[in-house]
């Protein structure tokens, strides 16, 4: 154990519990620390950029907010897999989740296992949102514009000889869902795997959940998504945290 990390832990604690800052002798105190040693860590952390002093008082620098922010993603994240774990297992297949944002498609969170395992991303999911469920899942939740502005970005191209590659064609077919209504793909954008995704409500951005089969066990694919679709309400509350990460 090394005295100092602990020391200089216990201080940044001391200093979390007042939200408007508090002096050197105080936080010494609460920290069992002896006066000049805690002078020297607060220092320390200072110069570090964990702490800042302000009129008298040491408050949480921007390098341990961003610390916390970094575990806090962390936690959201377990959280979204643990999920995630849990749905795989009710639908036996590979489930994803993505959300569109700031332009692009982001996988979140994928969870398989080695009997079920997930589609390959041979080419990159960002750039090809056109050819896989997940992607036309969330475009279809855009207005025009946003689509278009995807596409001039990541234009519309045969990647499988099943690929719609033609953007008329493929607006059409995003422009026939109903809402909430699941999207299906069979090999287009990975030869040899079929796909099914559902749009979600997850705070104000496009969401979905997703799975993926082996073209054999294509017969499974509409089971497995309606089974997805009816349990997800419970999993809402969790997803909506991965939005802000």
């Amino acid at each position: 154990m090394i005295g100092s990390v602990q020391r200089a832990l216990r201080l940044l604690e001391a200093v979390s519990s007042h939200s408007d800052g508090a002096p050197a002798k105080q936080l010494a105190r609460e920290a069992g620390l002896p006066l000049p040693t805690a002078y020297h860590l607060l220092r320390t952390l200072t110069h570090e950029g964990y702490l800042r002093r302000d009129n008298g008082v040491f408050v949480l620098g921007d390098a341990a907010r961003r610390l916390a922010g970094v575990g806090l993603q962390q936690k959201r994240r377990s959280m979204i897999l643990d999920s995630l774990a849990h749905f795989r297992d009710a639908v036996g297949a590979p489930v994803y989740f993505a959300v569109y944002r700031e332009g692009e498609i982001e996988v979140v969170g994928v969870s398989d296992t080695p009997a079920n395992p997930a589609c390959e991303e041979w080419a990159d999911f960002r750039q090809t949102g056109y050819a896989h469920a997940i992607g036309q899942c969330l475009l279809g939740q855009l207005d025009e514009q946003a689509r278009k502005d995807y596409y001039d970005r990541h234009p519309v191209e045969a990647i499988t000889p099943f690929t719609v590659g033609d953007q008329r064609r493929l607006e059409r077919r995003i422009g026939s869902l109903q809402r909430m209504q699941p999207v299906t793909e069979r090999q287009e954008y990975a030869l040899g795997t079929v796909c099914a995704a559902i749009p979600i409500t997850a705070g104000g951005a496009a969401a979905t959940m997703a799975i993926s089969l082996p073209l054999h066990q294509e017969n499974r694919l509409l089971y497995a998504v309606d089974r997805l679709q009816s349990e997800v309400g419970a999993l809402l509350s969790t997803l909506s945290f991965s939005i802000s990460i």
